[in-house]
């Protein structure tokens, strides 16, 4: 068997939580993708399959105020503004989705940032 990379790992472990999370139409699921130099966020309802709200670093509407702060700073950002998106289209309820990362860095201070600007989970 060759060594698995850091990234099969990880998509193996996102395939292994989401046997258990999934969004339904009333808790859809915030996904989280976090690459080396960018952080993206979706509300998804998974029955549908659908994306309710997004939000990302290289959103137009956020990329001139992320310019000059940390990774974790600007993923505190997204966070608000996927906060904002998604109580806008009625959501306040949701499951989060790790995305086989984790909870750590990035990733965390995204989810706190959701979490003090409204979202439950």
């Amino acid at each position: 068997m060759s060594p698995k990379s850091r990234e099969e790992k990880r998509v193996r472990r996102h395939i292994r939580v989401r046997k258990h999370v999934a969004g339904t139409p009333e808790r859809p699921r915030v996904s989280v993708y976090r690459s080396l130099s960018e952080i993206y966020a979706q509300v998804i309802d998974d029955v549908s399959g659908k994306t309710l709200a997004a939000a990302s670093t290289v959103d137009k509407e956020l990329r001139e105020k992320l310019a000059k702060l940390k990774k974790s700073e600007q993923a505190k950002e997204v966070g608000k503004a996927l906060a904002q998106r998604a109580q806008s289209k009625g959501i306040k309820q949701v499951v989060f989705d790790r995305g086989g990362y984790r909870y750590h860095g990035r990733v965390k201070a995204l989810a706190e940032a959701a979490r003090e600007a409204g979202l439950q989970f």
